[in-house]
Protein backbone atom coordinates (compact mmCIF):
# COMPACT_ATOMS: atom_id res chain seq x y z
CA UNK A 1 0.00 0.00 0.00
CA UNK A 2 0.94 3.61 -0.59
CA UNK A 3 0.34 6.31 2.01
CA UNK A 4 -0.94 9.61 0.63
CA UNK A 5 -1.04 12.99 2.34
CA UNK A 6 -2.87 15.91 0.75
CA UNK A 7 -2.34 19.58 1.43
CA UNK A 8 -3.24 22.95 0.00
CA UNK A 9 -6.98 23.15 0.48
CA UNK A 10 -8.72 26.17 1.92
CA UNK A 11 -11.19 28.96 1.38
CA UNK A 12 -10.98 31.09 -1.75
CA UNK A 13 -13.24 33.53 -3.53
CA UNK A 14 -14.76 32.70 -6.88
CA UNK A 15 -12.27 33.34 -9.66
CA UNK A 16 -9.32 32.58 -7.40
CA UNK A 17 -6.75 29.82 -7.49
CA UNK A 18 -5.47 27.05 -5.27
CA UNK A 19 -2.84 24.39 -5.68
CA UNK A 20 -3.31 21.02 -4.05
CA UNK A 21 -0.39 18.72 -3.35
CA UNK A 22 -0.34 15.01 -2.59
CA UNK A 23 2.80 13.39 -1.25
CA UNK A 24 3.15 9.62 -1.60
CA UNK A 25 5.26 7.17 0.36
CA UNK A 26 7.38 4.45 -1.17
CA UNK A 27 9.96 4.10 -3.89
CA UNK A 28 7.92 3.30 -7.01
CA UNK A 29 6.04 6.59 -7.39
CA UNK A 30 6.80 6.83 -11.09
CA UNK A 31 5.25 3.43 -11.79
CA UNK A 32 1.58 4.05 -11.10
CA UNK A 33 -1.25 6.39 -11.97
CA UNK A 34 -2.38 9.23 -9.76
CA UNK A 35 -5.68 11.03 -9.63
CA UNK A 36 -7.67 13.69 -7.88
CA UNK A 37 -11.29 13.06 -6.98
CA UNK A 38 -13.81 15.24 -5.19
CA UNK A 39 -16.95 14.73 -3.20
CA UNK A 40 -19.45 17.46 -2.47
CA UNK A 41 -22.08 17.09 0.28
CA UNK A 42 -24.83 14.75 -0.80
CA UNK A 43 -23.06 13.78 -4.02
CA UNK A 44 -20.99 10.85 -5.18
CA UNK A 45 -17.24 11.01 -5.40
CA UNK A 46 -16.18 11.97 -8.92
CA UNK A 47 -12.96 12.00 -10.88
CA UNK A 48 -11.52 15.47 -11.38
CA UNK A 49 -8.21 14.71 -13.10
CA UNK A 50 -5.82 11.83 -13.55
CA UNK A 51 -2.27 11.33 -14.76
CA UNK A 52 -0.67 8.08 -15.84
CA UNK A 53 2.85 6.94 -15.07
CA UNK A 54 3.77 8.15 -18.57
CA UNK A 55 2.31 11.59 -17.95
CA UNK A 56 -0.89 11.26 -19.98
CA UNK A 57 -3.72 13.26 -18.45
CA UNK A 58 -7.48 13.38 -18.52
CA UNK A 59 -9.97 15.74 -16.94
CA UNK A 60 -13.61 15.97 -16.07
CA UNK A 61 -15.43 18.17 -18.56
CA UNK A 62 -16.38 20.56 -15.77
CA UNK A 63 -12.75 21.45 -15.05
CA UNK A 64 -11.14 21.32 -18.49
CA UNK A 65 -9.26 24.50 -19.23
CA UNK A 66 -9.26 25.54 -15.56
CA UNK A 67 -7.44 22.74 -13.71
CA UNK A 68 -4.06 21.19 -14.42
CA UNK A 69 -2.67 17.97 -12.96
CA UNK A 70 1.05 17.32 -12.88
CA UNK A 71 3.50 15.02 -11.14
CA UNK A 72 7.04 15.39 -9.90
CA UNK A 73 8.40 11.87 -9.70
CA UNK A 74 11.60 12.71 -7.85
CA UNK A 75 9.53 14.39 -5.14
CA UNK A 76 6.88 11.66 -5.02
CA UNK A 77 4.27 14.37 -5.40
CA UNK A 78 1.27 15.05 -7.59
CA UNK A 79 -0.27 18.51 -7.91
CA UNK A 80 -3.61 19.92 -8.92
CA UNK A 81 -3.49 23.55 -9.97
CA UNK A 82 -7.00 24.96 -9.84
CA UNK A 83 -7.72 28.28 -11.52
CA UNK A 84 -10.89 30.27 -12.12
CA UNK A 85 -12.53 28.49 -9.24
CA UNK A 86 -16.31 28.41 -9.01
CA UNK A 87 -18.61 27.83 -6.04
CA UNK A 88 -19.57 24.48 -7.57
CA UNK A 89 -15.94 23.36 -7.17
CA UNK A 90 -16.53 23.30 -3.41
CA UNK A 91 -15.87 19.78 -2.16
CA UNK A 92 -13.48 17.55 -0.30
CA UNK A 93 -10.68 16.65 -2.68
CA UNK A 94 -9.06 13.23 -2.42
CA UNK A 95 -5.80 12.00 -3.85
CA UNK A 96 -5.73 8.49 -5.33
CA UNK A 97 -2.92 6.17 -6.32
CA UNK A 98 -3.67 3.12 -8.45
CA UNK A 99 -1.51 0.34 -9.80
CA UNK A 100 -2.91 -2.73 -11.54
CA UNK A 101 0.33 -4.67 -11.98
CA UNK A 102 1.99 -6.48 -9.09
CA UNK A 103 2.18 -5.09 -6.48
CA UNK A 104 -1.34 -3.85 -7.13
CA UNK A 105 -3.02 -1.28 -4.94
CA UNK A 106 -5.69 1.41 -4.87
CA UNK A 107 -4.91 3.93 -2.14
CA UNK A 108 -6.68 7.07 -0.96
CA UNK A 109 -5.63 10.09 1.00
CA UNK A 110 -7.65 11.57 3.86
CA UNK A 111 -8.96 14.44 1.77
CA UNK A 112 -8.61 18.21 1.89
CA UNK A 113 -11.47 20.69 1.94
CA UNK A 114 -11.79 23.26 -0.83
CA UNK A 115 -14.42 25.95 -0.34
CA UNK A 116 -15.14 28.56 -3.00
CA UNK A 117 -17.25 31.51 -1.92
CA UNK A 118 -19.36 33.51 -4.33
Amino acid sequence: QVQLVESGGGLVQAGGSLRLSCAASGSIFGRYAMGWYRQAPGKQRELVAAITSMGDTNYADSVKGRFNISRHNTKNTVYLQMNSLKPEDTAVYFCNAKRTLFPAFNSWGQGTQVTVSS
